[in-house]
C-alpha cells in the first residue's frame, strides 16, 4: 500500500493497523532547534482518546506515546528536535479481534471493505485496519509537533452540528468547548446532543456532524496561486480523514447564495497600513494565499458504518446476506474527529510556513522572528 505520507518540506508517514501490535508515525522534515515535551504530544493525544464518555467507542487505549528518534535532551528540561526525523509510537493494548471473525467474508455497508478488496485482493476485516480511525492517533501527535513551528498561529476546532442539531451561534464561546464531551462550544447544546445521543446509541445506530476550525495569527503570504494553493491542501488535508465526505473554506457553498457585494470581503486600512478585512467570507485565504484574515474551514463526518442495525450486503463471493457489526463503535465518530482536524491543519499550516520561507525568505508582511 503506497500513499502513507502527505505534506512537502514537513512530512508525515503514518504506520500500522488498528489491531496491530502498535501504530506510529515519522515526521521528516522538522527543523532542528524545536523544544518540546513529551507531554506536548500526550495531551494532545488524550484529547482523541478513546473511551473517555459513553459517546465514544469504549475501546480502552492510553495511547500513551514514545519518542523514539530525532531528538535529544534539551539542558534546560524537555526535548529538542535534531533534524533528523521524529519518530513517534503508540501501543495498542485493547484489541478485540474477535469481534470482527463474523464480518470476514461479508462487506460493511457504507465501509471501505468492498474497496479495499476490490483493490488489493485482501483485507484487514479487524477493525478495518488502516482504514480504522485508530490510524488518526499518530496524525494528532505529528499535529502537536507542527503547532511547535507556529508559536503565533492558535488552531481551535469545535463541533458545530450532530445529525440535525446544529449549535446556536449568538452563544459562541470557546471557553466552553474543553467543558464537555462534545468539543461544544454552545453550553445550550450540550444537553440536546446529550439526549439525542443517547438514543441513537441505545438503538445501535450512528449519526454523522460537522466540525469546524479556525487559524489565528496566520500571516499572509502562505500559499501559492495555481497548484500550490493553500486551501487546496487544506482540504486535501481534511479530506484524507476518515469518514469525512465534504470541506468548505470560509462560507463554503453559502457563498453561491450572496451576491457579489455581499461575499467581497471589503478592506480598510489598519496599523502599520497593513489592511484590514470588514468580513472574511473568504475564511482568510484568497487565490491560494492567506489573507492574515483567520483561516475557517469545516468538513463533513459521515455517520459510523459499523452498526447495530442489520443491512442487506454481499460476501465476497458475491453471494447476498444480511449482516450485523458487533464490537465498539463511535455513535458518532465526529465528535473525536475535532482534534484530528485541528491536527491536519496545523500540519498542512507547518508545511507551508517551511515551504514560504525556501521560496521567499523574509519578507515585510512576515511576522514571525527569525
Amino acid at each position: 500500500m503506497s500513499f502513507n505520507t502527505f505534506g512537502h518540506l514537513f512530512r508525515v508517514t503514518t504506520y500500522g493497523e488498528s489491531h496491530g501490535p502498535a501504530i506510529g508515525c515519522v515526521v521528516d522534515g522538522c527543523p532542528p532547534g524545536l523544544r518540546f515535551s513529551v507531554a506536548d504530544i500526550q495531551s494532545a493525544l488524550d484529547r482523541r482518546r478513546p473511551g473517555q464518555s459513553r459517546f465514544t467507542t469504549q475501546r480502552r487505549e492510553p495511547d500513551t506515546v514514545r519518542i523514539l528518534s530525532g531528538t535529544m535532551d534539551h539542558p534546560d528540561g524537555g526535548l529538542v528536535t535534531t533534524g533528523t526525523p521524529v519518530a513517534m509510537q503508540i501501543d495498542n493494548v485493547d484489541q478485540r479481534s474477535k469481534d470482527y471473525s463474523e464480518i470476514a467474508g461479508s462487506y460493511r455497508p457504507g465501509h471501505a471493505d468492498y474497496t479495499y478488496d476490490a483493490k488489493y485482493g485482501l483485507r484487514d476485516h479487524r477493525g478495518g485496519g488502516r482504514s480504522s480511525a485508530r490510524e488518526t492517533a499518530m496524525r494528532v501527535a505529528a499535529g502537536a509537533l507542527a503547532a511547535k513551528l507556529l508559536p503565533q498561529v492558535t488552531v481551535r476546532g469545535a463541533l458545530v452540528r450532530i445529525g440535525t442539531i446544529e449549535v446556536d451561534r449568538s452563544r459562541w464561546d470557546w471557553d466552553e468547548v474543553p467543558n464537555n464531551p462534545f468539543f461544544c462550544p454552545d453550553p445550550g447544546t450540550v444537553p440536546l446532543w446529550t439526549e439525542y445521543l443517547d438514543g441513537i446509541r441505545k438503538s445501535g445506530s450512528s449519526v454523522g456532524a460537522v466540525v469546524e476550525l479556525v487559524a489565528e495569527g496566520v500571516p499572509p503570504g502562505l500559499g501559492a496561486p495555481i497548484y500550490g494553493k493553500l486551501d487546496a491542501d487544506i482540504a486535501a488535508a481534511l479530506m484524507g480523514i476518515n469518514a469525512v465526505k465534504g470541506v468548505e473554506i470560509g462560507d463554503g457553498f453559502a457563498a453561491a447564495s450572496l451576491s457579489g457585494e455581499e461575499n467581497a470581503d471589503e478592506m480598510r486600512r489598519g496599523n502599520e497600513g497593513r489592511p484590514v478585512f470588514l468580513a472574511n467570507h473568504a475564511g482568510g485565504i484568497l487565490g491560494g494565499i492567506s489573507t492574515g484574515a483567520p483561516i475557517v474551514a469545516r468538513f463533513a463526518v459521515k455517520p459510523t458504518s459499523s452498526i447495530l442495525t442489520p443491512r442487506r450486503t454481499v460476501d465476497k463471493f458475491g453471494e447476498e446476506t444480511d449482516l450485523v457489526t458487533k464490537g465498539r463503535h463511535d455513535p458518532c465518530v465526529g465528535i473525536r474527529a475535532v482534534p484530528v482536524g485541528e491536527a491536519m491543519l496545523a500540519c498542512v499550516l507547518a508545511d507551508h510556513f517551511l515551504r514560504h520561507r525556501g521560496q521567499v525568505g523574509d519578507t515585510p508582511l512576515w511576522p514571525f522572528p527569525r
